[in-house]
């Protein structure tokens, strides 16, 4: 990623929305079509121009087309209904019905406009097959089009598969797996709750692999997220080290992995000397804390522990999580642009200490 250039710089993914873009993405806009295109179009030439500004090497359209990084899933197939959920009352697209395709393209089309308007290149993200399972699938509701949460994220696995091809043609220079579910198996609290959390870690990254596998030309990653979004909306963020997915890590048919270290639970950095050495790390080295802002050395300071264990070639530099933890989190994107100046400014001391 990044091409040739030491220590690329780039975000996660999500960028926070200001109020006019929620209202575009709310199911209460009242405006048409044309003029909901004409307006999307021109917040997203806006979060690029930020992301370019603030001199990141990787942009993404700020995941702005979506309501929800997860439920974009319901834009690709038929199957879903949108509903309440009962644990938090928040939006909850659930499957109720057997999966058929429904609009495929619809993430290659995101990636095709963002590549109009810049010369930079640019990330386009999928959810992880399995953390739509475990997101998505209710035992009650769900059962009678997919009995098991494994039927129906099987059932995911060509929609996506799909997807990444499409973007693919399009041309994009990372697609980025998320995947916050094969994460959670790095909390010992979460493991007790599985009769065999290696299995279902396994069965994990067998879903990726089967989305991702044999695809080329364009550069692989899987983010690997400890709920770093939680952080702005006072949800649980999952501890313990990495060293208890490693097995399954090294198994990623990916080139990438985005790992969060700005979390003081994240455990050590020597784990990168027991992950495949052919992996770049996207090496999460800015907090996406609301009100957290690293300085450049900072930033530059933890890059440096990496480099303990990973030669300067390996690395990348973003943030831990997207910045844009749910539509109901208020993060200033004022405060973003300084972060992302930070982080570039330490990419730039790298480079010169590194060439």
């Amino acid at each position: 990623m990044g091409g040739s250039v030491l220590f690329p710089t780039s975000v996660v993914g999500s960028m926070p929305r200001p109020d006019y873009v929620k209202d575009l993405i709310s199911d209460d806009f009242t405006g048409s079509p044309g003029d909901y295109h004409r307006w999307m179009e021109g917040a997203i030439r806006s979060v690029v121009a930020l992301q370019e500004c603030a001199g990141l090497d990787v942009v993404t359209d700020g995941e702005w087309w979506r309501k929800s990084y997860i439920g974009v899933i319901a834009e690709l197939a038929h199957g879903f209904e949108l509903s309440r959920n009962p644990a938090d009352g928040r939006p909850w697209t659930i499957v109720v019905d057997k999966l058929s395709p429904k609009n495929p393209g619809f993430i290659a089309r995101e990636a095709e406009f963002l590549s109009s308007i810049t010369k930079r290149q640019i990330k386009a993200t999928l959810p992880a097959p399995a953390l739509l399972g475990e997101r998505m699938w209710d035992a009650k509701l769900s059962a009678k089009a997919y009995p098991t949460r494994e039927s129906f994220v099987e059932a995911c696995v060509p929609i996506l598969r799909r997807e990444l091809e499409l973007l693919q043609k399009q041309g994009a220079s990372v697609v980025q797996i998320d995947d916050p579910h094969l994460c959670l198996f790095v909390d010992p609290e979460v493991r007790r709750q599985y009769e065999n959390p290696d299995r279902a870690a396994d069965f994990a990254v067998e879903m990726t692999n089967q989305v991702v596998s044999g695809v080329k030309d364009v550069h692989l990653a899987v983010h690997l997220c400890r709920r770093a979004g939680a952080r702005g909306r006072g949800e649980l963020q999952h501890s313990g080290g990495y060293d208890a997915i490693i097995p399954q890590l090294n198994r990623l048919q990916v080139q990438h992995l985005t790992m969060e270290f700005t979390a003081p639970g994240a455990g050590d950095m020597a784990v990168f000397g027991k992950l495949r050495e052919d992996f770049e790390i996207g090496l999460g080295c800015v907090s996406c804390q609301p009100g957290c802002i690293d300085s450049a050395d900072a930033i530059f300071d933890r890059v440096e522990l990496a480099l303990k264990h990973l030669a300067p070639e390996r690395i990348t530099l973003n943030p831990d999580c997207g910045f844009a933890p749910g539509s109901a989190a208020v993060v200033s994107i004022d405060e973003v642009y300084t972060k992302l100046k930070n982080q570039v400014a330490a990419a730039r001391r790298l480079r010169e200490k590194y060439a």
